[in-house]
């Protein structure tokens, strides 16, 4: 399959500049036998007792800094994944890229070496204060870039799941953005459980894919965790003839990681997984999901899930009903496609 085939046009109009007033306002597009447009807030009607959502529970960091160099020269610079309290891999973002060696000085005097670079990505060491300490003094949250203004208090919450715990992300697992406490209550005493897993999710995640044929693309490394408690309830789950309901592209991806040799494993590590039509899904078979950006391998894991076809009509349903799209936009439950 050649890039374009995942191309399509999205008016502008549609992509969310903000989230909805609460959280479980958000349209739902739920696709079965026909396109059924709902909310959010009645995700319930559309599951079954003994299904099992996967939530993915990385905490998005105040990855934005600005500073300058030694020189004068303003820099901005986005922490894309913590090595350790005191080092970092970063991108950076200057007229003229700095050199290994040098010092860039933040807004708060705090300084930090380059130490190393590859591939445009600086690895750098802070002097004296931990890194997250300084991030939750002077770092912003790192909206998405077709998010076309500056970050505000109210995304320090809004831009964060509400069971975020794990401190590690530059970017939110988008459909988990949906549920509040009370929606995870009554889920649970409608016989719905919930487990979780952790996928730290990184600035690639916002990056086309640019090679014409897709089989070559490489796919960005994020760091995954899943632990015995939710493997073995994904175990009990499929006994029970339950679902497994992934919660986002990210916990899909975690979780058909994990199955290696024919079965689920607990285990932490680095994935470069990349899912495009022709995948067999092993763990997953039904998916919450925001609308994704055009040749995006987001978009290419959809395609793997429902169908090629059927990601088009999906999305051209969404674009008629002026659903909204991106971080902040709206979602979709999807069921794995069997007959491929």
């Amino acid at each position: 399959m050649k890039l374009t085939d995942f191309d399509f046009d999205l008016p502008q109009s549609l992509i969310a500049q903000y989230p909805s007033s609460k959280r479980t306002d958000s349209r739902l597009l739920v696709r079965k036998d026909k396109f059924i447009d709902s909310h959010f807030s009645k995700l319930g009607s559309f599951l079954r007792p003994n299904d099992l959502l996967i939530l993915n529970d990385t905490r998005v960091i105040p990855a934005r800094l600005f500073g300058y160099k030694e020189s004068g020269g303003k820099v901005e610079i986005l922490v894309e994944r913590l090595i350790d309290d005191f080092s970092a891999l970063v991108m950076i973002k200057s007229s003229r890229a700095p050199k290994v060696g040098s010092f860039i000085i933040l807004e708060n005097k705090t300084r930090f070496q380059v130490v190393d670079k590859n591939e445009g990505i600086y690895k750098v060491n802070f002097e004296g204060e931990k890194i997250l300490s300084i991030l939750d003094e002077i770092g912003h949250i790192p909206l998405p870039p077709y998010i076309e203004r500056s970050d505000s208090d109210e995304d320090s919450k809004r831009y964060q799941t509400v069971y975020a715990k794990n401190d590690g992300a530059i970017a939110a697992p988008t459909a988990g953005l949906h549920f509040d406490e009370l929606l995870l209550s009554n889920l649970k005493k409608q016989g719905v459980d919930h487990a979780f897993v952790t996928l730290h999710v990184g600035a690639g995640t916002f990056q086309p894919v640019k090679v014409d044929d897709i089989e070559t693309h490489k796919m960005h490394s994020e760091h995954y965790e899943i632990d015995q408690i939710t493997v073995d309830k994904i175990i009990q789950t499929k006994k029970k003839g339950g679902r497994i309901v992934a919660v986002g592209t990210t916990a899909v991806r975690t979780l058909e990681s994990a199955f290696i040799a024919g079965e689920l494993k607990s285990q932490k590590g680095d994935t470069e997984i990349f899912i495009y039509p022709g995948f067999k899904f092993q763990v997953v078979d039904a998916m919450i999901t925001n609308f994704h950006l055009p040749k995006s391998s987001l978009l290419m894991l959809v395609s793997a899930f429902i169908g090629f076809e059927e990601m088009h009509q999906t999305y051209h349903h969404a674009i008629h009903q002026e659903y909204r799209f991106f971080s902040y936009g709206d979602a979709m439950f999807l069921e794995k496609k069997l007959d491929f």
